[in-house]
């Protein structure tokens, strides 16, 4: 693709000026990228119903057309144009979570580009909670479809440094709002069919939804015999692959009792060391005390009493081990309860399922 200047323009994460708002919202209304924050991760947005600037999408993140978009709105009455029918639990989870971090799947009207749904007869939908995310939607006066604002199956970004980092010359302008509050991408929950399904861990967790929907079943994805497979196989929503999230080097999951993972982390990274190779590795900050001399970079995501803190730092602690270099990454399992099953999710994609049991 033809290489552009990247414009990286700081905004206010609560008051965003008219004038910023204006200037992204005229690129997408032109056709163009722009790159803005959600309180997830930062979202690669182009015109929802342009099905060229769509194209772009794809294009400029190297993704496989196979893989769908989520489409973004700010009003509640905007779903009825998307979708051929609103469920009665469409619109109680909505009341309940939106804006917020819930992506709906359901049956998508013709009005939506096939594009953007990867050829399925559903369409992925949310309302972002970012007060820049829903300005920006207002202010283009139509639907924005966006992935996360990074390569294909690269780690995503949850600043805009992260995607200013894999996107520079493919898009025209960054909005800059910091820090992502969530860290993890949104929930995405299934009501297409008569069972409601979840398909990708969250910033809503299971439990939360099951508070409304007891019914609620969580999909597995089966693994992938290739990675070819993993690619050209099309799914109903983002984040279903084997790998993805991934930094470029590779990633490994320790499961096990925690003394019983500090001690396999230990003997993985003497071995490698001695090779001469740098060794990363992802923990809490319960662990640090354990692993603190032994000659890895350690990156901290926080503490186990709040895994909200953990799912924040996910991402930014995969770059910024990638980011020193090292030949592998280590991670440890988290309990997968509440976020925790996103973290998990993620950790596994991240890994490819490498996953070292140790008892």
């Amino acid at each position: 693709m033809q290489s552009v200047q990247t414009t990286l323009l700081a905004v206010d994460p609560l008051q965003p000026a008219p004038a910023d708002i204006e200037r992204a919202a005229a690129l997408l209304r032109a056709g163009q990228l722009v790159v803005f924050p959600t309180e997830t991760v930062y979202g690669l947005g182009a015109d929802a119903l342009q099905v060229q600037a769509v194209h772009s999408i794809f294009t400029a993140k190297g993704r496989p057309y196979s893989d769908p978009l989520i489409v973004h709105i700010a009003e509640y009455q905007t779903l009825a144009m998307l979708v051929t029918h609103i469920p009665q639990d469409a619109l109680r989870l909505a009341e309940a979570f939106w804006p917020g971090p819930l992506t709906l799947v359901l049956p998508a009207h013709e009005r939506v580009p096939r594009i953007v749904t990867a050829g399925m007869p559903t369409v992925a939908v949310r309302m972002p909670r970012h007060p820049v995310a829903l300005a920006l939607i207002r202010a283009t006066a139509t639907q924005i479809a966006a992935p996360s604002a990074n390569r294909f199956m690269h780690i995503s970004p949850t600043t805009a440094q992260h995607a200013f980092t894999d996107l520079h010359g493919r898009v025209p302008l960054i909005l800059d709002a910091g820090p992502c509050e969530i860290g993890v991408e949104s929930t995405v929950l299934d009501l297409s069919t008569d069972i409601p399904t979840l398909l990708r861990p969250g910033g809503v967790s299971l439990e939360m939804l099951r508070t409304l929907l007891p019914t609620v079943q969580h999909f597995t994805s089966p693994r992938a015999s290739s990675l070819e497979q993993n690619i050209a196989d099309a799914h109903k929503s983002p984040g279903q692959m084997l790998v993805h999230y991934a930094p470029t080097v590779p990633t490994y999951l320790f499961d096990g009792s925690l003394s019983q993972i500090h001690t396999a982390m230990l003997t993985t990274i003497q071995q490698h060391l001695a090779q001469g190779q740098h060794v990363g590795v992802l923990i809490a900050d319960e662990d640090l005390s354990a692993l603190q001399n032994s000659g890895a970079k350690l990156y901290t995501l926080g503490s186990l009493t709040q895994p909200e803190q953990i799912a924040a730092h996910l991402f930014a602690g995969l770059r910024a081990l990638e980011e020193a270099n090292v030949t592998l990454i280590l991670c440890r399992t988290f309990a997968e309860q509440g976020i925790g099953l996103a973290i998990q999710d993620r950790l596994l994609k991240a890994s490819g399922s490498k996953i070292i049991t140790v008892s």
